[in-house]
């Protein structure tokens, strides 16, 4: 089948400001109608002038104009040349790693999604790729681990739930001498807060159900790349494996989009303050967030960070049956795995969004906690805490 869907770049000419591109790349008023949001196309398949003539797009397998616009946004926001839209994150993630064959040798970075994990030691494991994990805060570390057939580095930073930092840039500049990809999952920061293709890295992976979508009502993933190559391959996998979002979908999260910038200072800013609270609380072992001067990568995160974004996680004293006291005892933090959205949300990683990694190497603390701070009143989000803290 071939694909003519229009080519997902942007404008190299004089480029517009981060809020600016949210509201405006990739959609230009509809030509037939002048609808200032881009419409949802919903359909699965387009009239053609003749055999293979068409007006760019042919299947929405392969192409949809709502999903252009939402791919088209989201490179413009994280720097990069090209996007391409997936049904959900994990989707994403596994058609990345297509990039790879059997003996291929990928270092990952020890504090990931559970589902990253899953993935990796569960699915591709058995088929022939090899993986290996370590704590990639020492750039150092990473060139010590890396092997003759180390294809790739991937990495999560701000990491989940641990809120490790990993130098972006310290470790592209290693996976380059070895001519190793760096893939960044960005889901954490989101493209407001960091754009890691400007620090060295060669693809950045989202899922958009998170801060990008923003209202918990759509679920998605995104793969962003400046390499030709890679944008090649990678877009004829999309087409062939299929799966990817419905329009619908991809129109709710380019929705999202519009207010990232603003939802994230909002979140930030709720964050910071509940992080100081809970650092001061009597019954707190400690606090994770890269807003802290206390965190150990403090100086990076001002660095290589925008801003601190809206996710805290922290330890309570008194072990496993504390923490699920604590988890349970909320009103405003809805007790939900997911982030990112505008409701606040509170979380066990070990029991919830971690169980995958339990007894093994990447087992997170029993008495971890991990905060999706939203933007409500940050006194009502603290005066929650507080009651659940006791």
């Amino acid at each position: 089948m071939a694909d003519t869907a229009p080519e997902n770049t942007e404008p190299q000419e004089a480029r517009y400001g981060f809020e600016t591109r949210a509201i405006h790349a990739g959609q230009e008023p509809d030509h037939s109608t002048g609808s200032v949001i881009v419409p949802i196309y919903q359909t699965s398949t387009y009239a053609q002038h003749g055999l293979g003539v068409h007006k760019g797009y042919e299947y929405s397998r392969t192409g949809n104009p709502t999903r252009t616009a939402l791919e088209k946004c989201v490179a413009s926001l994280e720097e990069g040349k090209y996007g391409l839209a997936f049904a959900s994150g994990m989707a994403a993630e596994t058609t990345i790693m297509y990039l790879f064959s059997p003996g291929d040798h990928i270092l990952c970075a020890d504090d990931v999604y559970g589902g990253t994990y899953r993935l990796f030691e569960r699915v591709l494991a058995p088929y022939g790729l090899q993986f290996s994990y370590i704590d990639m805060t020492d750039p150092e570390a990473v060139r010590q681990q890396m092997r003759d057939n180390t294809k790739a580095v991937w990495l999560e930073t701000p990491s989940n739930p641990l809120m490790k930092l990993i130098d972006i840039a310290e470790v592209s500049a290693v996976a380059r001498e070895r001519a190793a990809r760096v893939i960044v999952d960005n889901t954490f920061a989101s493209p407001y807060i960091q754009q890691p293709l400007t620090l060295g890295a060669n693809i950045v992976v989202h899922s958009t159900t998170k801060y990008l979508g923003g209202h918990s009502d759509a679920v998605g993933g995104l793969v962003v790349t400046s390499d030709d190559a890679d944008y090649e391959q990678l877009k004829y996998l999309q087409n062939a494996i299929g799966a990817v979002p419905g329009p619908m979908d991809c129109f709710l999260v380019l929705r999202g989009v519009k207010t990232l910038g603003i939802r994230m200072r909002a979140h930030e800013s709720n964050a910071r303050k509940i992080a100081q609270f809970l650092q001061e609380h009597p019954l707190v072992e400690c606090v994770r967030y890269p807003g802290l001067p206390s965190h150990p990568q403090h100086d990076l995160a001002g660095r290589q960070m925008r801003s601190f974004g809206g996710m805290v996680s922290f330890q309570v004293k008194g072990g496993f049956e504390e923490a699920k006291r604590v988890a349970q005892g909320t009103h405003l933090f809805l007790l939900a795995e997911s982030l990112g959205g505008v409701e606040s949300l509170i979380e066990h990683p070990g029991v919830m969004t971690h169980a995958s990694v339990a007894n093994s190497p990447l087992a997170v603390p029993d008495n971890l906690i991990r905060l999706s701070v939203g933007i409500e009143d940050s006194d009502d989000l603290i005066r929650d805490l507080a009651t659940a803290l006791g």
